[in-house]
């Protein structure tokens, strides 16, 4: 008689999720965000890469934990913009800047951003998920023959947000309440992705 394995959780070890975890920054490190394969870290890991997906989900789910990604931008923002036309650049403004102003999120947040921006490695992964994950995602959402570039001048507009307010605290900015800056900035957020 032959054994089958029933469904569920794919065979693996109580520190298997930590070997994956380890295994996907060496892998991202190593090669990118795009380079790394859920099949090189399963076996950089020595685990089956059904594993990989049981306790991470997708890469981009996996980058975002490893990386330390507070929120899923890649996730959210395209289901803020299926909501409609109307009022999305206010609805992503509010969306990151209440996300950043819990004190988890802000900490997080602003440590991934910062070595971002510094550092030779870290820049091209946080480069590599942007654009392979959160652009073509919102381009995907828009009508416009030049959807990429306005999905990117979007995260362009959002990452001075963040880093004037978090990062840099310019004081005005540090101390302008959320629903001020969702009025001034949302507007050309919405410029950007419908007019």
């Amino acid at each position: 008689m032959v054994s089958r394995r029933g469904r569920g959780r794919p065979p693996g070890d109580s520190d298997a999720r930590e070997r994956i975890a380890a295994a996907a920054t060496h892998e991202f490190g190593e090669h990118g965000y795009d380079g790394a394969t859920v099949r090189a870290i399963a076996a950089r890991a020595d685990v089956d890469p059904a594993l990989v997906h049981h306790y991470f989900g997708a890469k981009a789910d996996l980058f975002a934990e490893v990386a330390g990604f507070p929120v899923r931008p890649d996730v959210e923002v395209p289901a803020i913009l299926r909501g409609g036309p109307h009022g999305a650049g206010e609805r992503i403004v509010r969306f990151v800047l209440e996300a950043f102003e819990r004190p988890d999120v802000r900490k997080r947040g602003v440590m991934v951003l910062r070595t971002a921006i510094s550092g030779r490695l870290t820049g091209p992964l946080v480069t590599g998920f942007l654009t392979l994950e959160l652009l073509p995602r919102i381009a995907n959402e828009l009508d416009a023959p030049d959807a990429e570039l306005r999905a990117t001048l979007v995260a362009s507009q959002i990452a001075g947000l963040i880093i004037a307010r978090y990062v840099v605290k310019l004081p005005a900015m540090r101390d302008a309440e959320v629903d001020e800056l969702v009025a001034l900035v949302g507007p050309t957020i919405q410029r950007y992705l419908f007019d």
